[in-house]
């Protein structure tokens, strides 16, 4: 663990006119942990999660970033252009629904290769390179690097928007319901492979899910979010082991919808 955290939370405030979002959510991240984000259905969430990824203006509070170089920025004292390439190149998106994260009209090696040309590489050879290396660490068929992503199964589809975030080396991604909507056999693989890769790339991830067994698999710590707020953080096998908040109890013993 460095002295310094990865990224720096203080007091972050959404507000949807007098409707909280997310209010003075506070915590640290280290390089290398993986945070979970919980709650059911308009807890925050997601709010949450798109202000981290700056995809969405805080009303209120700070994000600290410790860039490659060392030096810590605000994010949103960033131009628009300065956040755009730190998550082209030190950061990822993973979209809950992968054709909001994927260009389904060009083919699978393209948009891993784009986001490469993106931070500078121009050499074809190379780029296709990268691209089937990724394909295959993603457990993608290499050989179908010229298949369109809308060809690919939702699972494929899922893998693919990984190995286009991960291609660039970021140091931390951001996940958004990554296992919503796929099987139970197809979520099972997929995170066998987010867990390998965080582990062996030594990532930070926030993951945001409703799914109590995502964050049990993934996550080293957590938020237990209800209207907008934090209620309970801890380690995530003390939180979901021992719940403290009656809300986490309800969820933990599923008498809540999530």
């Amino acid at each position: 663990m460095t002295e310094t955290p990865l990224l720096q939370a203080t007091a972050l405030t959404r507000m949807y006119g007098k409707r909280v979002g997310c209010r003075d959510v506070s915590f640290d991240l280290w390089p290398g942990e993986v945070l979970g984000v919980v709650g059911e259905s308009g807890s925050g969430k997601t709010t949450l999660l798109n202000c981290l990824s700056a995809q969405l203006e805080p009303s209120g509070g700070e994000i600290l970033y410790t860039r490659r170089d060392g030096r810590q920025v605000d994010i949103f004292a960033l131009s628009e252009g300065e956040r755009r390439l730190l998550l082209r190149t030190e950061w990822g998106l993973v979209r809950q629904n992968p054709r909001d994260g994927l260009r389904m009209a060009v083919s699978a090696g393209a948009n891993v290769g784009e986001r490469l040309m993106a931070v500078g590489a121009r050499h074809y050879g190379d780029i296709r390179g990268q691209a089937r290396h990724w394909l295959t660490e993603l457990e993608i068929d290499a050989e179908r690097i010229d298949d369109l992503p809308r060809n690919f199964s939702g699972g494929m589809q899922q893998r693919l928007q990984i190995a286009r975030n991960l291609v660039t080396s970021p140091r931390l991604v951001f996940m958004d319901e990554p296992t919503g909507g796929l099987d139970v056999s197809v979520q099972a693989r997929l995170l066998d492979l987010i867990r390998r890769l965080t582990r062996d790339l030594g990532l930070a991830c926030i993951i945001v899910t409703h799914d109590l067994g995502v964050v049990r698999m993934l996550s080293h710590r957590l938020l237990v979010m209800r209207g907008g707020e934090v209620v309970e953080a801890g380690l995530t096998d003390q939180v979901l082991d021992d719940p403290q908040h009656p809300y986490s109890q309800m969820l933990v013993s599923s008498i809540l919808p999530v």
